[in-house]
């Protein structure tokens, strides 16, 4: 990352400098299915349904060939593009930003054989909103995690989705059993993750999630848990929220 890249960025509020270095040196893994990233092409498969069945039923698009169509979406720490190139897929205009440039960069690469491809920003959060953008959907998935002010990071998050729109949340919660299963056990144990991609005092509960939603006029519209097996290393959606969760917030009218 330049220099001049590297000090705008770090003079954002929610920005943590030593995520940046983390995930620029993974960055050339995002599109192997069987390197580091397997977990998040797995859980991309799976969150990828739901978000698409969600905004469905929410826009009334979910009997159309392409359901996404005419929305516009933002994927915030989009990484190397697995859930923004998903998204375009069915239709939406997506604009995927991320902090770290070799994300950027693979992302950018990848999305140049798409007939309609993300749009693709080294940016914060905080920049985009201060631009006074907005969008239908915002997808903050797996990044609440990494930010070192979740209160400034979220203000700018919702307050870039439209009255009527979306925002799609998905973490890790904070508890015994979460610190056992989402770090030591996959990885430590099982390896599954570079150690110390999650630091536990950043982990964020469901209820901390729900106040900073309500206080800028979100209300939640639905929730789950996300349930991983070790022994086949599958995923699938389920009622437990004590370990993974995504939670799906409506900006309500007047906010």
């Amino acid at each position: 990352m330049n220099s001049a890249a590297n000090g705008s960025l770090a003079s954002s509020a929610s920005v943590d400098c030593l995520e940046i270095e983390k995930f620029n040196k993974l960055a050339a893994t995002w599109w192997d299915p069987t390197g580091p990233m397997w977990p998040l092409h797995t859980l991309n498969n799976l969150r990828s349904k739901y978000i698409i069945e969600q905004v469905g039923r929410h826009f009334q698009t979910s009997a159309s060939e392409k359901p996404l169509q005419g929305l516009r979406i933002l994927d915030i720490g989009c990484g190397g593009g697995l859930l923004a190139e998903a998204m375009a897929r069915q239709g939406a205009q997506v604009h995927g930003v991320d902090i770290s440039d070799g994300n950027i960069a693979v992302a950018r690469q990848h999305a140049q054989s798409l007939e309609t491809a993300p749009v693709y920003e080294l940016c914060t959060a905080e920049s985009l909103h201060e631009r006074g953008e907005r969008y239908d959907v915002v997808l903050n998935m797996e990044v609440v995690e990494h930010v070192a002010d979740l209160s400034a990071f979220m203000q700018a998050c919702n307050g870039m989705v439209r009255e009527g729109g979306m925002q799609f949340i998905a973490t890790i919660n904070r508890n015994p059993l979460s610190w056992a299963s989402a770090i030591i056990a996959v990885e430590y144990i099982l390896k599954w993750l570079p150690k110390g991609t999650h630091q536990y005092r950043k982990l964020v509960k469901p209820k901390e999630l729900r106040a900073l939603l309500e206080r800028d006029g979100m209300q939640q519209l639905a929730s789950t848990g996300v349930l991983v097996n070790p022994l086949n290393r599958q995923m699938s959606l389920g009622s437990l929220q004590l370990i993974n969760y995504m939670l799906v917030a409506e900006k309500q009218h007047g906010s």
